[in-house]
């Protein structure tokens, strides 16, 4: 009795944590089912974090392609926006686009987002899809971008804080409640409309309230004379290519993170085929671009060429995985014809889109997304039903915001304010002024 009680008590007394480990090992879920949850979740941060990138590349764009007297407004007025949508966006819009079950149509789901426990055991967690804060971050770099649109094409005549209160009803109200109506399990998705990154659900959009709000706010003054458009060259084409490069990797990351599985060798796939054409149609729009402005003008234009590079990455972002290489290179080059055209159709119209926003976005998103049409991922009728249900819902509900911003506030500087730049008039400061205090 006293060898059992020397040796035998001792042991089981070892054995008993070994028990538990072995309790706990059986119970906690093994790499084939935390994998997936764990490389989505990873391809949203990597692609939230390439998309937020985009951010620097507007910021520089508008930057690039306004007046030297106006960079510092487009530099703050990307600042603040970004900043308002990503509050905005976790206030109300991300539960508003994403409502789970709802009508359809609009959710009433005005709540804060709300992120999983720190320290969350994989036992704990849904494991059939990604993290709630890794979707939210990613879905958030979205809506910053539709608003960025808008920035750039109502440049150089609007008024700071009246932009800054539309931004606040785009990303908090508008944007989420248009999204949800095909990302968010709506009326579209059921329709069978498909946008695979946002052609028309970020791009056009922005682009239909840039167009909304360039017709209330007019164009710039001197933009326009005796018929004849009037050139207003921007003050750093070094930083427009520069935002241009920094776009175009950012598209890597709003293209592929749509992909919104990373969990399977035909996931990782899919990423890389969407990575290729995605490269492939902002090539092709650039040297459309590049080869009709030497056709028409006799000499290349570097801004149509840049505008011709977003175009194609914009027409590849409704359907960037099932189209080939070739396929790729057509829709991207179709976006780079739509620049060249376009800009001097505006023009004609006497609608002053600073930056080439309303070509880039709105028009080349619109043949982006019915070019889906032409990879069999969706009929023509869904495509085009789409269209005109964002383009008649944004336009109306931008230029009824923009005439009431309008009317209260006003939202053009006076003609003393422009001619002599936003950046004094609004900010007190210029983005350079050894140039002009000696």
């Amino acid at each position: 009795m006293k060898t059992f009680t020397k040796y035998a008590l001792p042991a089981a007394l070892i054995a008993l944590p070994s028990l538990g480990f072995a309790d706990e090992a059986a119970a906690a879920p093994d790499f084939n089912e935390i994998g997936p949850y764990i490389m989505t979740t990873l391809l949203f941060l990597m692609g939230g974090f390439l998309v937020f990138w985009m951010a620097a590349g507007f910021a520089m764009l508008e930057a690039g392609l306004v007046r030297s007297k106006n960079v510092t407004m487009q530099l703050t007025k990307n600042m603040a926006l970004f900043s308002i949508a990503a509050i905005m966006y976790w206030l109300v819009g991300f539960n508003l686009m994403y409502p789970g079950d709802f009508n359809g149509f609009i959710a009433f789901n005005f709540v804060p987002t709300v992120l999983e426990p720190v320290g969350l055991a994989a036992t704990d967690a849904a494991l059939d899809y990604a993290s709630v804060g890794s979707d939210f971050f990613f879905q958030l770099m979205f809506v910053a971008a539709t608003a960025s649109i808008v920035s750039g094409a109502l440049a150089e005549r609007i008024k700071l804080w009246p932009f800054l209160a539309f931004v606040v009803v785009l990303t908090g109200i508008l944007y989420p409640i248009s999204g949800s109506w095909q990302w968010g399990g709506g009326w579209l998705s059921e329709r069978g409309f498909s946008d695979f990154a946002g052609s028309t659900i970020v791009h056009s959009v922005g682009g239909w309230a840039a167009l909304a709000g360039a017709l209330v706010l007019g164009p710039r003054i001197g933009k326009y004379k005796n018929g004849r458009t009037i050139p207003m060259p921007g003050s750093n084409l070094a930083l427009a290519t520069l935002g241009t490069f920094i776009l175009w990797l950012g598209w890597f990351g709003f293209n592929g993170g749509s992909q919104l599985a990373m969990g399977t060798v035909g996931d990782v796939t899919d990423v890389s085929r969407i990575f290729a054409n995605t490269n492939m149609a902002a090539a092709a729009g650039a040297v459309a671009a590049l080869i009709l402005t030497q056709v028409l003008y006799k000499k290349p234009d570097l801004t149509m060429i840049l505008n011709g590079a977003l175009a194609g990455l914009v027409s590849i972002t409704a359907e960037p995985l099932a189209p080939s290489l070739f396929g790729s290179l057509l829709i991207g080059g179709v976006g780079g014809v739509i620049v060249v055209f376009t800009v001097p159709l505006l023009d004609k119209l006497k609608i002053d889109d600073v930056v080439g926003a309303i070509p880039v976005h709105l028009v080349a998103g619109i043949w982006g997304t019915i070019a889906v049409a032409f990879s069999g991922s969706a009929t023509i009728g869904a495509q085009l039903t789409g269209i005109v249900a964002y383009g008649a819902f944004t336009f109306v509900a931008s230029l009824i915001l923009w005439l009431i911003l309008k009317a209260v506030m006003g939202i053009r500087v006076s003609e003393e304010d422009e001619i002599n730049g936003l950046d004094m008039s609004e900010l007190g400061m210029e983005a350079y002024p050894d140039f002009t205090n000696g």
